[in-house]
């Protein structure tokens, strides 16, 4: 049984816009950006570069985003440009590989040296997903509390032109 694609599961009709590119496939979703790369290419930098351009584009720069790569196809990944991600300050939250081979699954290996944090495995799509959506609905969630927690402070000190009470600092800040 072959992994499959993004454009046969039902998940699809939640699309925001899909991108091809001469290198692969590439679905953005609420939060969710799924990457279906091409037959034999070595993906890099300047690869990743035009994606995270338009995720930035499609998804938002300060949003969580999960990426799924779907390796449909057999690729390798540049594990060393990982650097470059965290160098330029790009954040991904969560990151998964779904692949029912063990080529599929070989890069990984060099490519969790290099990603700062956890790499998910899964054979099947749906369940690459659930696991991202349900972990950037948690993220979303907390991000929204700590950013109303500190506009409420703020308008706290506003209003009241006063310092604030031992004990009411916000421990949250934003970069």
């Amino acid at each position: 049984m072959s992994v499959q694609s993004v454009r046969d599961i039902a998940f699809f009709k939640n699309i925001k816009e899909v991108r091809e590119c001469e290198f692969g496939v590439f679905y953005f979703f609420d939060g969710l950006v799924i990457s279906e790369v091409k037959e034999g290419v070595v993906f890099n930098w300047s690869m990743a570069q035009k994606i995270i351009s338009v995720a930035y584009e499609v998804i938002g720069k300060d949003v969580p985003i999960a990426y799924i790569s779907n390796r449909i196809n057999t690729y390798s990944v540049v594990p060393a440009d990982w650097l470059k991600f965290y160098i330029h300050r790009h954040q991904l939250e969560f990151y998964s590989v779904v692949s029912q081979n063990k080529s599929g699954f070989a890069s990984l290996i060099l490519e969790k040296i290099f990603f700062r944090n956890g790499i998910q495995q899964f054979s099947k799509l749906e369940d690459a997903i659930e696991w991202s959506m349900a972990k950037i609905a948690k993220k979303k969630d907390f991000w929204l509390k700590s950013k109303r927690n500190l506009l409420l402070f703020k308008l706290y000190i506003s209003k009241f032109n006063s310092p604030v009470p031992h004990g009411l600092k916000p421990n949250v800040s934003f970069h």
